[in-house]
């Protein structure tokens, strides 16, 4: 599908990355890694012919159509969400036109026997078949299919994409590219805006799709989930390896332990031989051994090991004073905008040293309850912050407030205090800015370098709570797990809004889940919070189905059904509750399973039986969803 030779990419008369060879096949699926500033969006921008190169060749297949999701949007202001995503199906579009325009004149003209009302009739045949060809009636349906995938509702289908945020815009473009029925897809970061529902949704999406696909993402879950192939740029080189990302950095270390000790044999290997020249040169009778010695190491190439680029952040976050036992107490805490209700009637209770996750669909209420901590928007109800509560709050779009025609060094002194102002140059140094990085200007930052400034910037104040919405957006992953540890470190209240699941295992122990209005506490981690999340999507389908009685006409609706009948509704509802359970700690199996393959393929699939085991367990689990179906289909016959 695309040949890329010898590659080479110069900005100011640096090499960013050089000499990069690859192909990408059909059925690929790349995920592209790599520090910030690396060159991953660079590489990607290229690919798709945005930028041009400073050297080597790409070789596309004939006809291949590629689709590339930008950072950068631009939308046509007027349009719905609906004419938006339909914006994909340009050609279907253009037909329906046309169709419509023959059908007008047929219904008009009256020589019937002409040639040009016969050539009407064979057009319309020809474009009615090509209509068809290109999937004209199916895809307004797919496309409703994949906006709610997305995470959007059907009510919003018909509202302008003017009223919508830049993360809600980037779903629609991300829509319209998996629409398109591209051959390659290019995804700059597409997880960033979106929810874990919307991400397990496209994991499984991106999983089925028959083309080649190119993806930056500093999402190690997601990078498993879907990719089959790691290429990672460092220090200007590509290391590619036909693994997904956990086993390649296990395949990379065995690699390079191999070179090392190869580059040490070498090392000996050579030292000898020149300990021997030294000796026989020396010697009028030893000299054509010497000289032999010498050919000998002319003809030696010098093993190389891969070079690692080991520059990470060095974080810690201290807490300004200790608290009182009690961080917020909230009561009866709602918030509208406008005719939309987020939060309605939350009552809330945050006690010291917890550490809490904020997840749910976008649109839910996570970021607003936020900034009613922090008191950034107005709310109703009561809301109160404890004894000696200090908040550090770092905001989703924090990093894209800074002022741009200011550096590093400015933005980071405007912000500091009398006593701090000399410790600047050392807190920027810990969050890679040293040298003549401190005098960029923000507006040429990356956006992973954008989100250190901001998170630098942070620690200029005092806090023992920390409120976090979204920090590891366009972190790299070596930058994401500095932050985790740090945060795991950090002795105050941490309370974090993210849909990274590898990032939130095991950094939180309470999870608050935001659906309609309310808020949901489970105690326990996010592994456990999407376990039983799952359990209640199912149930919520249950219900659905079950007679549900009413305070007002209790007594009515409980002569509905026979005594026989109760019996009977109860055991099926018991026998669903028992499948779901089983079904639960089958797939909780199978991800262990996953997990350890992944880890450690050879080993584990080398034990007896291990595949017929394995594909048992998988088996078991479709043959329990059809009973599923199957009892709560007499279920739904009660109602």
């Amino acid at each position: 599908m695309l040949n890329v030779h010898n590659l080479t990419v110069s900005f100011m008369g640096t090499d960013l990355f050089s000499g990069i060879t690859f192909k990408l096949n059909k059925g690929d699926r790349i995920g592209l890694i790599g520090k910030n500033g690396a060159g991953k969006s660079t590489l990607l921008k290229v690919l798709s012919k945005d930028l041009e190169t400073s050297g080597g060749t790409m070789a596309f297949d004939k006809d291949i159509r590629m689709g590339f999701l930008r950072q950068d949007i631009d939308f046509v202001e007027g349009r719905t969400i609906l004419e938006e995503a339909y914006q994909a199906f340009e050609e279907i579009k253009a037909i329906e036109l046309e169709l419509d325009e023959i059908n007008e004149q047929l219904a008009t003209r009256t020589d019937y026997e002409s040639e040009g009302y016969s050539q009407l009739i064979i057009d319309l045949t020809e474009k009615t078949e090509r209509y068809e060809l290109l999937g004209g009636y199916n895809y307004q349906g797919d496309t409703e299919k994949i906006l709610q995938g997305l995470g959007f509702q059907r009510e919003d289908f018909d509202k302008l994409t003017d009223t919508f945020s830049g993360g809600w815009r980037m779903r629609i473009e991300l829509a319209k590219l998996l629409l398109q029925n591209n051959d390659i897809l290019l995804l700059d970061e597409p997880t960033n805006h979106l929810d874990i529902e919307s991400i397990i949704w496209l994991e499984n999406f991106l999983k089925n799709y028959s083309g080649a696909i190119v993806l930056v993402s500093h999402d190690k879950m997601f990078l498993d989930n879907v990719t089959n192939r790691t290429i990672e740029i460092s220090l200007g080189q590509i290391y590619d390896y036909k693994k997904p990302y956990s086993q390649f950095l296990l395949l990379r270390g065995e690699i390079k332990e191999k070179q090392l000790q190869a580059q040490k044999n070498q090392e000996k290997e050579i030292k000898q031989k020149q300990h021997l020249i030294n000796k026989f040169k020396a010697k009028a009778s030893k000299a054509s051994m010497a000289q032999s010695l010498m050919k000998q190491l002319d003809k030696v190439e010098l093993i190389e090991v891969d070079q690692d680029d080991n520059q990470a952040m060095n974080v810690r976050f201290a807490i300004s004073k200790d608290p009182g036992k009690i961080i917020v107490e909230a009561e009866n805490l709602s918030k509208s905008y406008g005719d939309k209700h987020v939060l309605e009637g939350v009552d809330l209770l945050i006690e010291r040293n917890s550490k809490i996750a904020f997840v749910g669909q976008n649109g839910q209420g996570k970021s607003t309850l936020a900034k009613m901590m922090v008191g950034e928007i107005p709310f109703e109800g009561h809301l109160k912050l404890g004894h000696n509560v200090e908040v550090g709050y770092f905001a989703q779009n924090q990093s894209e407030h800074l002022p741009p025609e200011k550096t590093v060094l400015e933005i980071m002194e405007d912000a500091a205090t009398d006593g701090n102002r000399m410790r600047v140059r050392d807190m920027l140094g810990s969050f890679l800015f040293g040298g003549d990085a401190v005098d960029k200007k923000a507006k040429v930052l990356s956006g992973g370098e954008r989100n250190r400034l901001a998170l630098c910037k942070l620690l200029l104040s005092p806090f023992n709570v920390l409120i976090m919405d979204e920090p590891t957006n366009h972190l790299d992953i070596a930058s994401k797990t500095v932050l985790k540890e740090a945060l795991n470190n950090f002795d105050g209240t941490l309370i974090v809004v993210s849909h990274d699941r590898e990032f939130l295992q095991g950094l939180t122990t309470t999870v608050y889940g935001f659906k309609d209005k309310e808020i949901k506490e489970y105690l326990g981690d996010i592994d456990y919070f999407l376990e039983q999340h799952k359990m209640e999507n199912l149930r919520e389908a249950e219900k659905k189905t079950v007679v549900k009685i009413d305070k007002d006409t209790s007594k009515k609706e409980a002569h509905q059904l026979s005594r026989e009948q109760e019996k009977q509704l109860k055991k099926l509802n018991n026998k669903l509750s028992n499948i779901e359970t089983e079904i639960a700690d089958l797939e909780k199996e199978i991800e262990k399973i996953d997990l350890e393959l992944a880890q450690n393929y050879d080993e584990v699939s080398s034990r007896p039986n291990f595949f017929e085991k394995y594909k048992a367990k998988k088996a078991k689990v479709d043959s329990l969803m059809e009973q599923w179906e199957k009892v709560e289909s007499e279920v739904a016959n009660f109602s």
